[in-house]
């Protein structure tokens, strides 16, 4: 089986959109690092964070929604609390319906800590089919690939 996430370990400078975050003392699990799902909280607020401020996105309210089709996650060195983290975030492949991205978090290196593959596939908001991606959207996603 190919694996989800090539086993290279990304820079910052590969991510034209990054999030500052300060960690938190609930983030540490009780190895003294940030819990896996931890990290899967900073990768779906970047995302989110970005389709509404980078995108205007309307996640409330337009007519088709992005649900996550696929993760996966690759750790490659420990962060925690006290740190700020910043989560990078590009577009890996947009497609008819879906957008695949791979996003980051990085610690003090300019080498990630971990990199995310995420997959939304977007619906139809009230029949929960899917539908294509609008152009302003794609237009919006075009400037992060």
């Amino acid at each position: 089986m190919a694996a989800l996430l090539p086993p290279d370990r990304p820079l910052r400078e590969a991510f034209p959109v990054r999030f500052a975050s300060p960690t938190r003392w609930r983030d540490d699990d009780l190895f003294g690092h940030m819990n896996n799902v931890v990290y899967y909280e900073y990768f779906d607020t970047a995302v989110n964070r970005w389709l509404v401020e980078g995108a205007r996105f309307d996640v409330l309210r337009g007519p088709v929604i992005g649900l996550v089709g696929e993760t996966a996650c690759r750790y490659f060195a420990a962060v925690g609390f006290p740190q700020t983290v910043e989560t990078g975030l590009r577009v890996e492949r947009a497609g008819t319906s879906s957008v695949t991205y791979r996003l980051a978090l990085f610690g003090a290196g300019a080498e990630a800590a971990a990199v995310c593959r995420y997959v939304h596939v977007y619906v139809d908001r009230e029949t929960r089919r899917p539908a294509p991606l609008p152009q302003a959207f794609r237009d919006a996603l075009a400037t992060i690939s």
